[in-house]
């Protein structure tokens, strides 16, 4: 196999790898907004690849989810088939980050026997320990809800979430250095977008974790106001910026509208894929809006943030482009781009 067909298959390798990542992203958004994140109350990472058979083994599980606060607090009188609907997604959740866990590892076994793969090899490497490193802090987010409080703590959910936001990242980039060898040529204001859209990902986990869609369904006022009374209440105001569920919205929604615009500015000046993306930014936004004023329905809620993935992955590929534009779409090129390969 030639050079350049060795590193095309290794780029598609990556490129499933990051779409298994995707299915774990929406899987625990799902996991979450169902309430089932917290029915597993131990984690096991070798013998918890293993569901219950027996009715001894799923008394044992349920007797250990009744001494837990979110049964005392939130679920008591579930029973055990109720606790089975809930046990399933969280089982299914964490048996896929074994799954990509496993994956990555093959894609390793495959570089190393590759003499031509081996530059990569550190990269992968450090992909794969961050993967190992977001189950880690997954079981951190959920040990938090364990104790007393039967939530989780809404800063290591938002950690938690953009650790596999980042992992994603990696090994789509990776994939994408690979399929088109890209120069030093910078696309600033691409980066930029993708800036704005990750700080905006980031502040939608604050949103989950203090459940702060419930508060001000109405848009585009946040009740009789543009600026409510309580926004910025606390002090100081750092702390206000992560811990006011009025505030977090507010400034969920204002990078929302600020990422909407410069993407709709791009999408008049540069034409070409950024029309798309703008495309998928005005569906974006009327996903966060629909989901906000029907007060967080699941799949709507579900699918706002598998649409925010969508959204970032598009302005990686757009980047991408700006170097190798016939490589990778058949959207006209954007304006002083030139092949690299």
């Amino acid at each position: 196999m030639k050079p350049h067909d060795i590193d095309r298959f290794f780029a598609l390798l990556l490129f499933i790898g990051s779409g298994l990542i995707f299915c774990m992203i929406v899987l625990g958004g799902v996991t979450r907004l169902t309430g089932s994140g917290l029915s597993i109350v131990e984690w096991q990472p070798f013998s918890g690849i293993f569901p219950p058979l027996t009715q001894q083994e799923w008394d044992i599980l349920f007797s250990q989810y009744q001494n837990s606060p979110e049964y005392k607090k939130v679920n008591f009188g579930m029973d055990l088939l109720g606790f089975k609907k809930i046990f399933w997604l969280e089982f299914i959740h964490r048996l896929w980050g074994r799954l990509i866990g496993l994956y990555f590892f093959f894609v390793i076994i495959f570089v190393i026997k590759n003499n031509k793969l081996h530059s990569h090899l550190w990269s992968l490497l450090g992909l794969w320990g961050l993967g190992a490193l977001q189950g880690i802090v997954g079981w951190y987010m959920v040990k938090s809800g364990l104790i007393n409080d039967p939530h989780v703590s809404p800063y290591r959910l938002s950690v938690h979430l953009m650790l596999a936001i980042v992992t994603y990242s990696w090994a789509l980039n990776l994939g994408l250095h690979l399929w088109c060898k890209r120069t030093q040529r910078w696309d600033y204001q691409a980066l930029f977008a993708i800036c704005l859209v990750l700080l905006t990902i980031l502040f939608g986990g604050f949103v989950a974790g203090h459940k702060a869609g419930l508060v001000y369904n109405t848009f585009p006022l946040m009740g009789q106001s543009w600026i409510p009374e309580e926004l910025f209440f606390e002090t100081p105001w750092w702390k206000d910026l992560i811990h006011n569920p009025v505030s977090i919205q507010f400034v969920h929604r204002l990078l929302a509208i600020i990422s909407l615009t410069f993407l709709g500015f791009l999408a008049l000046s540069r034409q070409g894929f950024y029309n798309v993306i703008f495309g998928l930014a005005l569906l974006q936004g009327s996903l966060g809006i629909s989901t906000l004023l029907l007060k967080v329905p699941i799949f709507l809620a579900a699918t706002h943030q598998a649409m925010g993935i969508v959204l970032l992955t598009s302005l990686w590929l757009v980047f991408y482009q700006s170097h190798n534009p016939r490589k990778l779409f058949p959207f006209k090129p954007l304006k002083k781009s030139a092949p690299s390969c």
